[in-house]
Order: C-alpha cells, then structure tokens, then sequence
C-alpha cells in the first residue's frame, strides 16, 4: 500500500471515491450540511497542487430505479466549485463515453465529478465490470470514503483490484479515520474509557462485547441505559427498554465482572412525564422512576460520577449521547460529557468521537476543535469496533 503524503500526482488523473453524500434542502435542493465535502478536500487540493487532475466519484441518497434529478450530483457543484477553488467539471454519467472523453482530456490541476454511482444497481451489486469500467477512467486509485468502507461496493471494494499496489491508496480522510481507530483499538493507553449512548442495546451489543477486551471503563448512557436497570430489577417507569434484551444486558454486566471492566450505569436521570419538549421535569435515582415517567437525559451525580472517570483516562472512544440532546431540556447530561472529554483531551489523553449524534452533540456543542479525532463514517466506525473487517479498508490494504 503507497501512502497518499509521500505520493507524486504530477502528471497522473486520480480517480477518488469521496463520501458526497450529503442533505440537501427537500425543496431548493441546496446543500444544508457540506461536512463530507470539506473533509475530502485536503486530499483533493493535495493531488492538485502536485500537478495532477481529479475524478471524483460518490453517491447521493437512495435512488430506487435508475437515474432521479434529487439524487443528481449536479446539485453540488456550485457549491463544490467554489470549495475546491476551480471550475469543477461534470460528466453527466459515471460511465458511458461522455465520462471517458471527459476524463481522457482532463489537464493538469482540473477537477471532474462523475454523477451519482448508485444510479446503476452494480454500484451496490458490487458487480466486477462495472467496478472495470470505472476504474479505466483514471490512473491511479485513492478511497477517501470511510463513510462507505463497510459495504463491498463496486467504487468502495471491488474496483481496487483493477490497481496494482503502488496505485491505489487511502486519501488523508481515510488515513486519518483508519490510524485513529487503530490508536483506539489496537494501541490504547490504559485507563480506557469507552463512552457508549444511544436508544438501543440491540444496536451497540457487538461494540460492548468487543470493547469489553479492551477497555477499563465502559460508561452506558442514553436509552439503553434503562434496559440493564430492569434487567438488574430496577424500576424504569415508562423509559425506553428492550425487554427481548434483558437477558443480554445480564451478560454483558457478568462478563465485564469476569473480566475486570468497569461498567458506569447513571446513578440519576432527568425524567419527564411526556417524551416532549415542554414536558415536566424532575429528577430520580435511575433504579427507581415513578410509574409515568421516563428518563431523557443523565443527572447531576450521574453527570458528576461519568466526568470523573472520563477525566483520569489516557484514551476516549465516545459513541451515542447521554440523553435527547436535541431538546434543550434534556441536553445537559450530553455538553457535561462533551466538556469532560474535552478537558480530558487538553490534558494528553486521544479522544475519538464518531456515530452520527456523538458527531452532531459535538458540533453543536462547539467541541469539535478540542477532541482528538471526530469521525466522519458512523456506520463504518461501529463495524469496525465491533470487530468487523470492513471492505474498503481490506481492498486496499491487502495487495
């Protein structure tokens, strides 16, 4: 595998899957969140300045049956143009002979954007010709798309086989997601705290039993919370629980005992008669909610209790908020954990923080800038703590 930091582009066409996929207005059909975009241009600006052009190819939405004008790349380019500081080109197909004529006359510090790949079902089919097709557009291949490492697409998986090793490598995006995750996974300083949120024990049951081998300290907040007080007898009143889960919860509590982990269940929690914005509110010990009323957010000890193991640790992997941050009354629970890995990052320890909401929390929140790493592939993040090789990575990775 070639390192994208010590490659030459001059004179080479880069063919590079991004992660476009981004929201756009329902009814201008404008960009409303160019996150994605403005992570992938580091590598782009990189090829560019070398004196090389670039081929950018992504998906966009879910488009059912072929071709849909909402789902077109088309959408992006102004706005990618103006990022990227050229006039982006765009190739009406990501096949086809207009993307081969285009590509082919491409110059030097020129950027070309293929439309949506998931317009055809071998895209996500994975299927071998397409991926073939693809791949003649450019010389050299660069994923830059963690966003989508974790399906064995035609772009993301199958078309690294048509480059030999010194032409196909990991963009500065996914260089960066993939050291990090390793530093957490494979490389972490003891005390590790993993810092695990979210509605469902269902969803995050794989990351807790592959963290349980390598963190000292699990904290369990958000909704999931509530199914291992009922499993361990408590009284949860109306809160989220998966009662088919219970008896997986008792696992998990008995297997960390075993292994001498360290699980954090909130002492408190903010409750709330309605699962609503202008709900009543009070507090109670989380083992113990009043028929009626449900936990929202964490409160003040468990808060207090959560900061202070997260503030002695050397290495953070956060995952899922404490409560339903995007209420304001049930918010807090989610900054005090986002300030108390902040702080915890200031004083050396590696904080990443990845899934859709934990990213969103931080963001809102303004700590973007004061956490180690902030992923940008939610999906693909939680199969790989869960232990899962994951396609984009394998494809490039093993020659």
């Amino acid at each position: 595998m070639s390192t994208f930091s010590q490659h030459n582009f001059s004179g080479q066409k880069a063919l590079i899957r991004v992660d476009f996929n981004v929201p756009l207005d329902k009814k201008t059909l404008e960009i409303t969140d160019d996150t994605r975009i403005r992570a992938a241009l580091p590598t782009i600006k990189k090829i560019l300045q070398d004196g090389g052009s670039v081929i950018l190819m992504s998906h966009l939405g879910r488009p059912k049956e072929g071709p849909e004008d909402k789902y077109s790349l088309k959408h992006i380019l102004k706005h990618l143009s103006e990022l990227v500081g050229t006039d982006v080109q765009f190739a009406n197909d990501c096949i086809g002979q207009e993307a081969i004529d285009k590509a082919a006359a491409l110059q030097a510090g020129q950027v070309l954007l293929l439309e949506n790949l998931r317009f055809y079902k071998e895209e996500e089919k994975g299927d071998e010709a397409f991926a073939e097709k693809l791949s003649k557009l450019g010389d050299i291949y660069v994923n830059d798309a963690f966003g989508t490492a974790h399906r064995a697409h035609a772009s993301t998986a199958i078309i690294a086989k048509f480059f030999p090793g010194d032409k196909k490598m990991f963009g500065l995006l996914m260089e960066g997601e993939v050291n990090s995750a390793e530093k957490v996974l494979h490389a972490s300083q003891k005390p590790f705290v993993a810092i695990i949120g979210g509605a469902k024990v269902s969803d995050k049951i794989l990351i807790l039993e592959n963290l349980l081998e390598k963190a000292t300290d699990i904290i369990i907040g958000g909704g999931m919370a509530y199914t291992f007080f009922k499993a361990a007898g408590g009284n949860i009143g109306n809160s989220l629980c998966e009662d088919d889960r219970l008896d997986t919860a008792k696992e998990i509590l008995k297997k960390a005992e075993e292994k001498g982990v360290c699980i954090h269940l909130p002492s408190d929690s903010v409750i709330a008669d309605k699962f609503d914005a202008a709900a009543n509110t009070s507090t109670a010990p989380s083992n113990n909610i009043p028929a009626g009323w449900m936990g929202l957010d964490i409160a003040t000890y468990a808060c207090d209790e959560f900061s202070n193991v997260i503030k002695k640790s050397k290495t953070i992997l956060w995952n899922g908020p404490m409560g339903v941050f995007e209420m304001e009354k049930f918010q807090h629970g989610t900054k005090t954990i986002a300030t108390a890995v902040a702080d915890a990052t200031q004083s050396g320890a590696f904080s990443l923080v990845g899934g859709g909401d934990s990213v969103a929390a931080v963001n809102q929140f303004g700590f973007a800038e004061k956490v180690s790493y902030v992923s940008t592939g939610g999906g693909a993040l939680l199969e790989y703590f869960e232990g899962k090789e994951l396609p984009g990575i394998a494809a490039i990775k093993n020659k």
